[in-house]
């Protein structure tokens, strides 16, 4: 009886202390913000991918997000969208996602999340992806067009494999959105800064601050802030206000830019250290 006790107490400790959770509480000891870049899975290849990975791991990502290719991206503007065509136009699925996390794995031990929509992650199997997706080395998961009160099984299932179920917040979202949110998200809250889709812009929104505000109302979690941010002063009054900034568009230009793969990682991880300066 005591050791089942005990066991069931390890195991909460374990389930608790993911390693995005460790690592957003290794900055906040640290006195630190977050960096979180966003690129495409298969864009514009599977060896890109892997050394893009890595490249932004040495560049000083917290975790990163890997987009999973799909063929509808409503979300998505028009940067992202074509990269989710190029990775697709040589059949580029959740298998050799997996494939890549796993072979980064041996070189890397940053957070990596997958950011999809949910089509893809059903027509695979939610409970094969859980079981996959932990044992590849995957660390969460955020699914962009599944709103919370639908998310309730998801996230078990998520929960029961140790990977952190990630939400997006909006300037839009209700108060009662917010709550929700905060009792079924781990890791961390991703607040979009403004409504719309995702692209690159000039300035941030005033909104997102507010929101960041709204969303500590309800959680103690991290909040990371994105869409739209693409140079190191966006970074900086991001970092005032939230626990990271996350950045998309703004890198996957960079990767439809490059003459080829190689081209591709060495730029990326130039405009990374940029951002960060």
């Amino acid at each position: 009886m005591f050791l089942a006790s005990l066991y069931s107490s390890v195991s909460s400790v374990v389930e608790i202390l993911s390693r995005i959770t460790e690592t957003f509480t290794a900055l906040k000891r640290d006195g630190k913000k977050g960096f979180i870049p966003f690129i495409t899975a298969g864009d514009p290849d599977r060896q890109t991918t892997k050394d893009l990975i890595i490249e932004l791991a040495r560049a000083g990502a917290t975790l990163i997000e890997l987009g999973i290719p799909f063929s509808d991206p409503m979300a998505d503007g028009p940067v992202i969208q074509r990269a989710s065509e190029r990775a697709l136009r040589h059949g580029f699925g959740i298998d050799d996602v997996l494939q890549i996390v796993s072979d980064t794995r041996k070189e890397t031990d940053v957070p990596i999340i997958l950011f999809s929509y949910f089509n893809p992650l059903l027509q695979f199997g939610i409970e094969r992806l859980a079981r996959e997706a932990k044992g590849t080395g995957v660390d969460g998961v955020l699914v962009t067009d599944l709103v919370p009160e639908e998310a309730g099984e998801f996230a078990s299932v998520l929960r029961a494999s140790d990977l952190d179920m990630i939400f997006l917040v909006a300037p839009t979202s209700t108060d009662e959105r917010l709550k929700m949110v905060a009792e079924r998200a781990s890791g961390f809250i991703y607040a979009v800064s403004r409504a719309g889709v995702t692209g690159t812009r000039d300035e941030m929104s005033a909104e997102a601050e507010k929101l960041v505000e709204r969303v500590r109302r309800f959680s103690d979690l991290p909040v990371a802030v994105g869409f739209g941010i693409s140079k190191p002063h966006h970074v900086r009054d991001v970092w005032r206000y939230a626990d990271a900034a996350v950045v998309g568009s703004a890198i996957v230009k960079v990767v439809e830019e490059s003459s080829s793969g190689s081209v591709a990682v060495s730029h990326v991880g130039q405009v990374v250290r940029q951002l960060l300066s």
